[in-house]
């Protein structure tokens, strides 16, 4: 009588283990879609609002799909089914692949100039799409440690071969590599990912590994007289302006022939990066004209004709780190200092110009003699990838002489007293279209990048 009952209560105890094991099965078979469907519910997030509790959703959604889904999802692929001990060392695997997949994304984008944070996030999504989709054509492989794949008699088989125990060391050892690996690459922290949005055009990369802001080595010591590395939200209005001194409800440079009308809504600041954008969008400016681009440009001079300047300077050593725009041709994008008093006009002092390329920058002083004449002092330096990353480019003014340096290394000096400015002088960034050249037909848009401005003075 015993016998039975135990007989009968083991056949009970296994149909539940395979009740229990079924349906454990058919909710692993719905894991590949909520995978394949977290990338693009982080993308869809990334419109909400930045201001809380919206912004919140949105970080932690990006977050969350960027430090776990690519990986899990590969993870998942490799194994779709996990032995007892295994899920530990499981998620610590994807963590680490996630952190590799992230990393590799990127760092292709950025190498191609093509980086952005929707856009990187738009191919791992997508990625996470396809790895998941592909881990859901067929059902997990039945567990080696299911009851319900074994008879009762097999498991209590005294010859039956002794299981495995789980190997948890290869899964850790192989996320510590992928780790490092990410680590040595220089892999981009996921808060570099999120898109925190701005009060204009987003950066089309963060600066990763900008050079630092620092004056050359000099015989008297040097003190910071302005800065702005940007990290903020919006451009600082007690800095900067986004037109000429001579701006009414926008403006442009007449005395170029330039095609773009600057406006205010193609500056932004985000991820520590002041951005200026050119469009290709007819606007109608104050004077009557259309211009066929709008654009940006920052300045610390004067709101209106009779206001005062925010900032000038007369000597010092004055840089910036720039990122010149992908795609030159047409565009004129320039780093440069103009007097104050004379609100434009000559002396000039041209840091960096970018003249329909991004491959050669321009170094110019446009002097004035008593005779009214300009006597322009030019040197062009490259080639070199200025559309690849952060370069410096400064001049040190000193009442003796100017120096042009690019990346600390001085290309450019102009010694003749008579050539050298002695008034003050406003700052100004700007990113000029058409200027000896239109853009062809099939450029839309065109992006400055800013890291930081400095000047330092004695």
């Amino acid at each position: 009588m015993n016998r039975t009952t135990d007989g009968a209560e083991a056949v009970r105890t296994v149909r539940d283990v395979r009740a229990v094991r079924a349906v454990r099965r058919q909710g692993a078979r719905h894991v590949p879609l909520l995978l394949a469907a977290s990338g693009w519910l982080a993308l869809a997030a990334t419109a909400l609002p930045a201001a809380p509790p919206a912004g919140v959703l949105r970080a932690a959604a990006v977050t969350a799909f960027l430090l776990t889904c690519p990986g899990a999802a590969t993870v998942r692929l490799a194994r779709p089914a996990l032995r007892r001990g295994e899920h530990w060392s499981a998620v610590v695997l994807a963590v680490a692949t996630s952190a590799a997949l992230t990393a590799l994304t990127t760092e292709t984008l950025y190498l191609a100039g093509q980086f952005t944070a929707t856009r990187a996030l738009l191919l791992l999504a997508a990625l996470t799409t396809a790895l998941a989709l592909l881990a859901h054509r067929g059902p997990p492989a039945p567990h080696p440690a299911d009851p319900a794949s074994h008879d009762a008699t097999a498991r209590h088989d005294a010859t039956a071969a002794p299981r495995r125990r789980p190997r948890r060391g290869r899964a850790t050892w192989m996320a510590a590599a992928l780790l490092t690996a990410t680590a040595a690459c220089g892999g981009p922290a996921v808060s570099d990912m999120q898109d925190p949005g701005s009060s204009g055009p987003a950066p089309a990369s963060a600066p990763a590994g900008e050079p630092p802001a620092q004056p050359p080595a000099a015989a008297r010591p040097w003190h910071s007289a302005f800065h702005d590395d940007f990290t903020g939200r919006t451009l600082d209005p007690a800095d900067w302006t986004t037109c000429y001194d001579w701006n009414r409800g926008g403006c442009t440079n007449a005395g170029n022939k330039e095609s773009e009308w600057y406006l205010p809504g193609q500056v932004g600041v985000a991820d520590g990066a002041l951005t200026l954008t050119a469009t290709r969008r007819p606007t109608t400016g104050s004077d009557g004209k259309t211009y066929p681009w709008t654009s940006g440009m920052v300045s610390t001079g004067r709101d209106h004709w009779d206001g005062q300047p925010r900032h000038t300077f007369t000597y010092g050593y004055v840089a910036a780190a720039i990122q010149a725009p992908a795609d030159a041709t047409g565009m004129f994008p320039a780093f440069w200092l103009l007097p104050a008093a004379t609100r434009g006009g000559l002396p000039e002092i041209d840091i960096a110009e970018f003249i329909n390329s991004n491959r050669y920058v321009d170094l110019n002083l446009h002097g004035l003699t008593p005779q009214g004449r300009d006597p322009i002092s030019h040197q062009r330096y490259g080639p070199a990838d200025f559309a690849g990353g952060y370069h410096v480019f400064g001049v040190d003014w000193e009442p003796d002489g100017i120096t042009w340096y690019v990346d600390g290394t001085p290309r450019f000096q102009v010694t003749d007293p008579d050539l050298i400015p002695r008034v003050p002088m406003e700052l100004l960034i700007n990113l000029a279209v058409g200027f000896e050249q239109a853009p062809p037909a099939d450029t839309d848009t065109a992006r400055l990048h800013v890291a930081w401005v400095g000047v330092w003075q004695h």
